[in-house]
């Protein structure tokens, strides 16, 4: 088994076919886009496939040391992730097929219009540690 990063991404990647920015959906569009997630991240968990996933808030801020004794600096002349993206999931699959497979269903979430979206998603696996080598 292989972990994998879904990101779903306002921002930065190609458009989706139904391009329309959620903050013009109706209501109704949002709460069948939630369910489909929902029902999605509900079958692979039950396919033992699922991990985590959350969708993000807007808030958030860049923030790094800036040296001994002094506050941490915050934000900068930077794309942000809160404007980039909407949010992830982290899969458990057999294979990078399987992890493609799972991404090409999740794009057809419910957007405006209740039309899939068609939306790009991110696919990146995780970094797995070198093999241990023994003599």
């Amino acid at each position: 088994m292989a972990k994998y990063l879904l990101l779903k991404h306002y921002r930065g990647a190609p458009a989706a076919v139904n391009d329309v920015p959620m903050e013009r959906w109706t209501p109704a569009e949002i709460s069948a886009h939630m369910q489909y997630m929902q029902d999605f991240a509900d079958r692979l968990e039950k396919s033992g496939e699922f991990v985590d996933g959350q969708a993000l808030a807007a808030e958030g801020a860049w923030v790094r040391y800036d040296g001994e004794g002094r506050p941490p600096v915050t934000d900068g002349p930077f794309a942000e992730t809160k404007d980039l993206i909407a949010g992830w999931m982290v899969i458990d699959v057999d294979s990078y097929e399987r992890a493609v497979e799972l991404a090409g269903e999740l794009s057809a979430a419910p957007g405006a219009g209740g039309k899939p979206i068609h939306e790009w998603l991110e696919v990146r696996p995780f970094l797995a540690a070198p093999p241990t080598v023994t003599d």
